[in-house]
């Protein structure tokens, strides 16, 4: 292929037929998925191949071949790619796919093979592919600007079907980069956005003037009456004709009441789609390095709402159980009642030197960090204002050196 020419650019049909990739490292490792997702019959010739190819072979997925390639290799083959490490090897597997009319990438001179590789991705059905003359960084990042456009809305797809009913959106622990693909694109689709306190609020700033933003933390008459005119603003918009996002911090089934609202939905004829979103449980105290669990350490995390204190008569948590485990907690809307929580445990058995950290907005940039233990958690709390939202963990991880936890978020 001419370095002047123009490559045609086309999306080829492999499923059930013979596919030959020529070596085993780092290039085949890359390709070799989007050929299985494809249904192609994969075979891979390579006089040794990196573990995850060996994988592949080993779920049946790829037929590994473990020898030099020889003449002949290509024989009933629809596509070709020589990857190797050898100039000369590449060279013959294209002479013969040329001889063949087999359509061949070369992947170490992608000009003298007779196909190239696009840089592409897959988004919502749509295959986006993009060529650049040899410039793979350049392709790669036009595909990723690309990608990123349609993933938030900024580059509209005029063919797609209007979305019906309400979506309940996962918006992550608080940085606005960590909600999910699949809710950003929903969230940029939306005609009606109901938004918890919690949810990122940057997320809001990128959606359109004719966006209707319901702020459900203002919703009126208290807790109870609250959630029912969340409710009833999901059901009145969605049976107007409207695609309404219910926008939640964290995961919408994590204390979120996510199911509460899919009752009433569903109750009332809407349809309704749930995207799961990352659970501050995990990710804040992983942002604070601080991992849940621990090999040798812990091999147990609980995940507890900290709304009611253990004496409230409506809580249904056991804590006499939850002081005897020797994993960790995780306390969820609990930083105005820690010093009944640390009270209760070191009561049942919880050693008052159990490590706790104290982790205020996490994942943003002005995320807090406070370590103390059962004994003096309360207290540090005070003495440093922690505020809502706040997760706090307990148990030996707590105690692991804070090396990610001093850089701030995004930095």
């Amino acid at each position: 292929m001419d370095a002047t020419d123009s490559p045609y650019l086309v999306g080829l049909n492999l499923a059930g037929r013979r596919v030959v990739v020529v070596g085993g490292g780092s290039v085949a490792q890359r390709r070799l998925p989007l050929l299985i997702s494809c249904g192609a019959r994969v075979t891979v010739i390579a006089r040794e191949a990196t573990p995850a190819v060996d994988a592949l072979a080993d779920f049946g997925q790829i037929v590994l071949e473990v020898r030099d390639y020889r003449e002949g290799d290509l024989a009933d083959a629809w596509y070709a790619i020589a990857c190797t490490d050898e100039p000369e090897t590449n060279a013959a597997i294209v002479a013969e796919a040329e001889r063949d009319r087999i359509f061949c990438v070369r992947a170490d001179v992608a000009r003298d093979g007779t196909a190239v590789t696009p840089a592409s991705a897959e988004y919502d059905g749509l295959t986006v592919g993009v060529l650049a003359g040899g410039e793979h960084r350049r392709s790669a990042a036009v595909r990723n600007a690309v990608l990123d456009g349609l993933q938030s809305g900024a580059i509209a797809d005029a063919a797609e079907p209007e979305v019906a009913g309400v979506a309940l959106v996962g918006g992550g622990p608080g940085d606005p980069d960590l909600i999910t693909v699949r809710g950003r694109r929903l969230l940029a689709r939306a005609d009606v956005v109901v938004a918890d306190r919690l949810a990122p609020p940057e997320l809001l700033a990128e959606l359109g003037p004719h966006v209707l933003v319901i702020d459900a933390s203002k919703i009126p008459y208290g807790r109870f009456m609250a959630q029912e005119a969340i409710n009833d603003a999901l059901i009145t918009h969605a049976k107007a004709g409207r695609f309404v996002v219910r926008l939640k911090g964290g995961d919408p089934y994590v204390f979120g009441r996510g199911y509460e609202e899919l009752e009433a939905c569903t109750a009332a004829g809407v349809p309704v789609t749930v995207v799961p979103g990352i659970t501050s449980a995990i990710s804040v105290p992983s942002a604070a390095g601080v991992p849940v669990t621990h090999r040798g350490v812990t091999h147990e995390f609980v995940v507890v709402s900290g709304h009611l204190r253990p004496d409230h008569p409506e809580s249904l948590i056991d804590w006499p159980a939850l002081a005897r485990l020797r994993g960790t907690l995780v306390l969820l809307m609990a930083v105005e009642r820690i010093d009944a929580f640390a009270a209760v445990l070191t009561a049942h058995g919880r050693p008052a030197d159990t490590p706790v950290v104290a982790i205020q907005e996490g994942t943003t940039r002005s995320q807090r960090v406070v370590h103390a233990d059962l004994a003096t958690i309360a207290d540090r709390v005070r003495e440093e204002n922690i505020r809502p939202p706040a997760i706090i963990v307990v148990g030996p991880v707590a105690g692991f050196p804070a090396r990610i936890g001093d850089l701030v978020p995004g930095q």
